[in-house]
């Protein structure tokens, strides 16, 4: 699957008065001019005095913005496009897009009862969503080549491992592969998956009740080509790139994620590579 890239994008509601200027205005501080950024909408009014007052809080001036029609959009000029419509009918746009809809309440709703803090706190919540969506946009749009998966791993701890094998299997509408004292194995390779439930019942972990995600690659050298490119991107290696022969032979690669899980990055064996398989069955340096 092709990963997101955009040359221009652009915000879409009905006044263009709030959500779309608060979103232009962090896209256009976090991604600079790495990619063009508008906003419009499809009854465009003004930039709404409260949008500015919270923004301009968290480092971000709207006062020379100004709302702009959709209508004024060359459909050309635009390669993807975002909705922050909720409980209106969100403007239109024709031209063949990347389409993202990200429903958020009107901060600017007309209500008489609300008091100046009240509405300031509906729109510091508005500007607190927009802001995070648009942190996590910018960080999809330069994701770096990683490994081509073929099939995705996790293996979950659970209390009640026959309880939780019948819920799993009516889940995945069919019986595991195998199992244990100790751990069930889902494969449906329709979907992909490989599912592993595992007891939580206080041992120690190790090669059978391992708690973790992962994705499989082709063979061998996949595993090598994504330590590689692990390392291009700058990513945390728990384990670099081995063959390991206890449980499930595999070669295998560790990474960490951001917040220190565990992902493995793992090839299965050919029977070629099986038979050559060590009396020791001590993990062995890919290179």
């Amino acid at each position: 699957m092709d990963q997101l890239t955009s040359r221009s994008i652009l915000f879409l509601c009905v006044a263009n008065s709030a959500r779309s200027q608060m979103a232009e205005g962090f896209a256009r501080q976090v991604l600079g001019d790495r990619l063009r950024v508008q906003s419009a909408g499809s009854m465009p009014s003004r930039v709404h005095p409260l949008a500015i007052e919270v923004m301009r809080e968290v480092g971000v001036d709207l006062a020379a913005h100004a709302s702009k029609s959709v209508d004024d959009i060359a459909t050309d000029a635009v390669d993807t496009v975002i909705t922050l419509c909720a409980e209106e009918v969100c403007p239109t746009f024709f031209g063949a897009v990347r389409r993202f809809h990200w429903p958020i309440p009107d901060p600017a709703g007309d209500d008489p009862a609300l008091t100046r803090e009240q509405a300031l706190a509906r729109f510091r919540s508005a500007r607190d969503q927009i802001q995070a969506r648009v942190q996590v946009l910018a960080s999809l749009l330069d994701v770096p080549d990683g490994p081509a998966p073929v099939e995705f791993h996790a293996s979950v701890r659970v209390r009640d491992l026959a309880k939780s094998a019948r819920f799993y299997a009516w889940l995945f509408g069919a019986p595991p592969e195998e199992w244990t004292h100790r751990y069930v194995t889902f494969v449906r390779p329709d979907l992909r998956t490989n599912f592993v439930l595992l007891a939580a019942d206080g041992q120690a972990l190790h090669h059978d009740t391992l708690y973790h995600l992962g994705v499989a690659v082709s063979d061998k050298a996949a595993v090598v080509r994504a330590y590689e490119l692990a390392v291009a991107a700058g990513l945390r290696v728990a384990k670099a790139p081995r063959t390991t022969w206890r449980g499930t032979p595999l070669h295998e690669l560790w990474v960490e994620d951001p917040d220190g899980n565990l992902v493995e990055i793992y090839a299965r064996l050919t029977d070629e590579e099986l038979a050559r398989r060590p009396l020791d069955l001590q993990p062995m340096p890919l290179t």
